[in-house]
């Protein structure tokens, strides 16, 4: 089987996510794709709105009942900040013949040096950059703050989309639509639990 696992705040979940997840389904022949919504995630501390368990609904709502992908609350079900390590060695542990793949944003590659045990994550998991289109490709080496070591990745092109969870959010605080930015039934969700406002 090969696993691909999409981590990431998702506060909230949008088309952006969608389509890339699209792109890397294709790209990768992934014979199912997880998303995982982080609990919290330890380079973002106190910026996330939306509970973990609103953002885990969201999910749900935005990947409806497309058979590729899957909704995965191991690591709002764990406590504590989520590190992507224990959640690959939790998936090693379930899925031990699967061929796993972590896709990361374009935005995170100085990150991965830095993250907690990176070379077991290297070690546990193939990395896959999600590349927006035509933007410059990543750097070949981690970027990270005190990072010395070079981490393998592979880098595919998904469609460029410009839209953010950020972005929705200012939207949605300065009351104007949202419905393209995400799906209807996200849409109707933020407006009935007065997320963001």
């Amino acid at each position: 089987m090969r696993l691909g696992l999409f981590g990431g705040t998702f506060d909230p979940p949008h088309v952006g996510h969608v389509l890339a997840a699209s792109d890397a389904v294709e790209a990768l022949r992934l014979d199912r794709l997880v998303f995982i919504p982080a609990a919290r995630q330890p380079f973002k501390q106190g910026g996330v709105i939306a509970s973990p368990q609103q953002r885990l609904e969201m999910l749900r709502l935005t990947i409806g009942d497309d058979l590729r992908f899957a909704v995965d609350a191991i690591e709002i079900d764990r406590a504590g900040l989520s590190y992507t390590v224990d959640t690959l060695v939790a998936y090693a542990a379930r899925e031990p013949q699967a061929r796993r793949f972590l896709l990361v944003g374009e935005d995170l590659v100085g990150q991965i040096p830095s993250w907690r045990d990176s070379y077991r994550v290297a070690e546990l998991a193939e990395i896959v950059v999600l590349a927006r289109g035509d933007g410059d490709p990543p750097p070949s080496r981690g970027e990270g703050e005190g990072s010395v070591h070079v981490l393998p990745f592979t880098r595919i092109a998904t469609r460029r989309v410009d839209v953010s969870s950020t972005e929705i959010r200012d939207r949605v605080r300065a009351g104007r639509p949202v419905r393209g930015f995400v799906t209807e039934s996200v849409a109707e969700f933020i407006h009935a639990a007065t997320l963001y406002r």
